[in-house]
């Protein structure tokens, strides 16, 4: 059975343990990345198992409809970049676990760095010392100030925690059944969504970019905060309603923002205003990006890839292709 695996930039998976659970198939590993339709169609003629690397690319209907030996696409969270009704109608199972009870901590360490980052002005002080300027001007303390976490789930508990270490005030807004667990875990819940927004020197999103979230965070939200309040982005770009967070930092409110997503990724533009702004800290999609992050979610993968093997599919997200599949054998 042939194995292609998308995008693995810097051969990483080769050298994890958890690749040895992959033994005995024809495995190819891609380490560039193209999105070009010919090109991937003829990449993946073969193919019977896709393994992707989380958004880095679309799998569309026009590319699955070249795709005659493909069967199952294998990977981990949400699926945005996949369209699921077209696997289902060409009988490809996607699993994907959405690990739900597993704190990311790859994604909540670099949330935090990239506060610090930002309130210090770490980057831009850096780059000054470089050109031989001694200082550039005066940071933020965390102590004491109050951090916004907007989505309290594995990732948003986890970085509420470290804002309760380094003494923040930590404030939570959220659907209900997340308040719920916010209050019992000790978290002040905020009277509303413009009081979060008004009231926070530091908001950080935590959310799964789902159809109900998709623009949550409008540009009225942004104009209500702080002009010295900082925004933080490691969950979806989408989360914000496209083009709101340029002009609201352009507005100075927020007076920064720290990202680590986009709209379109891989971002290769370097006029990206976001890229342009000397207010805002920008890294390129790499919270989740540790050797030690990419053995527990391979690991989960891979374990997809051979319950397919053995006839078991698991976390399966378009259950429906099971008709589609016994359709195929009686006819």
């Amino acid at each position: 059975m042939k194995v292609s695996i998308l995008d693995d930039y810097f051969d990483t998976l080769r050298t994890l343990r958890c690749f040895r659970k992959l033994d005995g198939y024809e495995v190819a590993v891609w380490n560039d990345h193209i999105q070009d339709v010919d090109a991937l169609a003829a990449r993946l003629e073969d193919t019977e198992v896709l393994v992707l690397i989380r958004e880095r690319t679309q799998i569309r209907e026009p590319l699955l409809e070249r795709l005659d030996a493909l069967r199952l696409i294998s990977q981990r969270s949400v699926y945005p970049h996949i369209d699921i009704d077209a696997c289902t109608r060409r009988g490809v199972i996607v699993s994907s676990d959405q690990h739900a009870g597993s704190p990311s901590y790859a994604a909540a360490e670099l949330t935090w760095g990239l506060i610090i980052a930002a309130m210090r002005q770490i980057p831009q002080q850096m780059f000054a010392l470089r050109a031989g300027t001694w200082q550039i001007g005066v940071g933020n303390s965390l102590h004491d100030r109050t951090l916004g976490i907007y989505g309290y789930g594995r990732i948003g508990a986890t970085v509420a925690a470290y804002g309760k270490a380094f003494g923040m005030n930590v404030l939570v807004w959220a659907r209900e059944p997340s308040l719920q667990r916010a209050r019992s875990d000790g978290y002040v819940v905020a009277r509303s969504k413009r009081a979060f927004f008004e009231s926070c020197d530091v908001i950080s999103l935590h959310m799964r970019l789902v159809q109900e979230t998709r623009g949550i965070v409008t540009g009225d939200d942004l104009s209500c905060m702080k002009p010295t309040a900082l925004l933080v982005n490691t969950s979806r770009a989408p989360l914000i309603e496209a083009g709101a967070l340029v002009n609201a930092l352009r507005q100075g409110r927020p007076g920064m923002a720290a990202i680590d997503v986009y709209e379109d990724e891989p971002l290769r533009d370097p006029g990206h205003p976001l890229l342009t702004m000397d207010n805002v800290v920008c890294t390129p999609h790499i919270g989740y990006v540790t050797r030690d992050e990419y053995e527990i979610q391979f690991s989960d993968i891979f374990d997809q890839v051979n319950a397919y093997v053995a006839g078991n599919p698991i976390n399966v997200v378009n259950p429906q292709v099971v008709d589609v599949l016994k359709g195929r054998r009686t006819s």
